[in-house]
């Protein structure tokens, strides 16, 4: 076999070696570009600092999340869409870790864990009146994890009043201002 003839079936060889590469490769972009969108990628929010627990709204707009950012743990409210923080006063004090946040449908109200001197309380705050109120005053045992209905009507939470972990549900009655879908 001459170098000539050596050659001309190295070309052969490799381009039946090419020929399925370039099939998937065509094959794979041909259905990448009729296929719908895919997910989106994920939004990073880049902290240097620790973020975790996070909660979505009801209509999956705002990310709440407990942050170190401040140099304190916070909650910190972030919209999606608009992908810019949400001022949040009145909820994050200084003298107590806030924790475990929950959305209502719009993220009008936050329940969260609120400790100061120790011991946790289940708060909710109201996004249209910036104002923070205390649930479980007057609960004797530890409470944990609250999480709001989407109409912000009904908190559920994990208390240990009976010395095991059992499920309780606040009714926070008939005449609040829900938060309705739109």
């Amino acid at each position: 076999m001459n170098r000539g003839e050596s050659q001309s079936r190295w070309r052969r060889g490799w381009r039946r070696q090419l020929k399925p590469i370039a099939l998937s490769l065509a094959i794979s972009l041909g259905l990448g570009g009729c296929a719908g969108r895919g997910p989106e990628p994920p939004v990073a929010l880049d902290s240097y600092y620790r973020d975790e627990q996070p909660a979505l709204s009801g209509d999956g707009r705002l990310l709440a999340f407990v942050s170190g950012r401040d140099g304190t743990q916070s909650i910190l409210l972030y919209d999606l869409q608009r992908r810019r923080f949400i001022d949040l006063p009145n909820l994050n004090r200084d003298d107590a870790i806030a924790e475990s946040p929950s959305l209502s449908y719009s993220g009008r109200y936050i329940v969260y864990l609120a400790s100061d001197r120790g011991r946790p309380e289940i708060e909710l705050y109201d996004r249209i009146t910036r104002r923070t109120q205390v649930l479980s005053s007057g609960y004797r045992g530890w409470v944990r994890h609250p999480r709001i209905s989407p109409d912000g009507r009904y908190i559920v939470f994990q208390t240990g009043r009976r010395g095991q972990w059992d499920i309780e549900i606040i009714d926070r009655g008939p005449n609040i201002e829900l938060d309705r879908q739109q």
